[in-house]
């Protein structure tokens, strides 16, 4: 019985040292020529102290026809990001300057690019209600997902 007790001990510990060294800490994404991310929810942990943002753009459009970045930001932040970013225009990326409402985001990209870009773990909070999305003008309707913080 106390071998018993002693493996399950081990093996719970196990699972939750695989679990705490399993936190991600990347938002990685690749978009297209059809304004669509590859994925529509991303799960990243509150733990992490640096979240990175990872995007490809793998279709062959110039940034200016069909450019693509990736805005993080509180869901009910995304319509006014989106609103002053297109106020902003191209040489902006589409993002306002400063404004503390992005949380992160990368460079805006055209066909065959990637680019990298982090931002402070800290500006998450498990259990928040987060979105990742395009900036382009008009692009948010359809390259946007959720982002799910967990502990």
């Amino acid at each position: 019985m106390k071998k018993l007790i002693i493996a399950t001990l081990g093996l719970g510990l196990l699972a939750f040292g695989g679990t705490a060294m399993a936190s991600n800490c990347t938002i990685k994404l690749k978009g297209d020529d059809r304004m669509q991310f590859d994925q529509k929810e991303i799960t990243v942990s509150a733990a992490c102290k640096t979240i990175s943002i990872e995007l490809e753009h793998t279709g062959k459009l110039p940034a200016a026809a069909m450019g693509h970045n990736v805005v993080v930001a509180a869901t009910a932040d995304v319509q006014a990001i989106n609103a002053a970013g297109a106020k902003a225009g191209a040489a902006a990326g589409y993002l306002p300057a400063g404004d503390a409402k992005v949380l992160g985001a990368t460079d805006m990209i055209g066909g065959g690019a990637s680019t990298k870009a982090s931002f402070p773990g800290s500006k998450l909070k498990a259990g928040g209600d987060y979105a990742f999305f395009c900036s382009f003008p008009g692009h948010a309707a359809l390259m946007k997902g959720k982002l799910v913080v967990t502990p």
